[in-house]
């Protein structure tokens, strides 16, 4: 089989790589910058130019197309330069993609299109499944056209799977910023710390990816999160334990709204518990449905 990612290089991009290699799957990357997959990637993957590649010639029954191309949502205050670069490189990635399927005239055998559990908006502690409807705010609004960026390709016959992801704790990623306070011993949870956190190691992310690539009977939205969603101050004090440093000194949210604005209370102060139904139904099993283990393994 034949994998073609858009995105390829980014923080689960790269793991999703190592991933598919390690079971023989053959990987082509669509990037800008080609030669950067070649300095990025040992042997195995190949790296071709987004707008004047040959790559949709490649499009078949035995490729699939994973979509994770975006820009970083968590870099800085959303100004509304920022919010628009957020979306457009969302959207403008999907309808490439559907019009390269398009140009070729052979559909591939999957879509899997990235998307975020953002899609069900604010519900702090309230728990949410892949039935419960889109919810309101900025990424409510991005994932929902984020995943229609390639729906038309449901219509033509294409098994297309969404990945509501939360967040992915491995090297790098938000984990990595969330971890320097506790090592200076001024960790703690942020605002009233009873947002949900949804949460999933990057090994189950990646497998998961790769489960519903291979599995012909998939398809439609599947929140990429661990079982055991928790709130921020029980996810504070699980990484506290984890790396030995106390976990009582919370950031207040007036604090992180001047330095973040917008994008404080709806990235940092608000939350979703989103549980992994579909996920679960179609017969994936969790490497770490555990938060502790999993930190554990990311920190070790």
């Amino acid at each position: 089989m034949r994998a073609i990612i858009a995105g390829g290089t980014g923080f689960i991009g790269k793991s999703l790589v190592r991933e598919l290699k390690a079971h023989d799957w053959e990987i082509v990357i669509l990037s800008r910058r080609p030669k950067k997959v070649a300095e990025a990637f040992e042997t195995g993957v190949i790296g071709m130019d987004w707008e004047n590649g040959d790559w949709p010639d490649l499009i078949g029954r035995d490729t699939a197309i994973v979509n994770l191309a975006g820009a970083n949502i968590a870099e800085g205050r959303w100004t509304r330069s920022r919010k628009q670069r957020i979306l457009e490189s969302r959207v403008s990635a999907g309808k490439r993609l559907v019009q390269a399927v398009k140009k070729n005239g052979s559909l591939p055998a999957a879509m899997i299109q990235a998307s975020a559990v953002g899609y069900y908006g604010p519900c702090n502690s309230a728990p949410v499944n892949e039935y419960a409807p889109s919810g309101t705010g900025f990424l409510a609004e991005v994932t929902r056209q984020w995943e229609a960026s390639t729906a038309e390709l449901e219509a033509m016959g294409v098994r297309r799977c969404i990945l509501r992801t939360g967040m992915v704790l491995g090297h790098g990623g938000a984990l990595e910023r969330m971890i320097t306070p506790f090592r200076f011993y001024m960790g703690g949870p942020v605002g009233s710390g009873l947002q949900g956190v949804s949460w999933i190691h990057m090994a189950d992310e990646v497998a998961a990816i790769r489960f519903l690539m291979e599995n012909s009977s998939t398809n439609g939205p599947y929140n990429l999160t661990a079982p055991e969603a928790v709130n921020f101050r029980t996810f504070a004090d699980t990484l506290g334990k984890v790396m030995n440093r106390p976990s009582s000194l919370p950031v207040p949210g007036f604090a992180l709204r001047l330095l973040f604005g917008e994008m404080a209370d709806e990235v940092l102060l608000a939350g979703q518990m989103a549980q992994p139904e579909r996920l679960l139904k179609a017969g994936y099993r969790f490497q770490f449905p555990s938060l502790q283990a999993a930190l554990r393994d990311v920190l070790a």
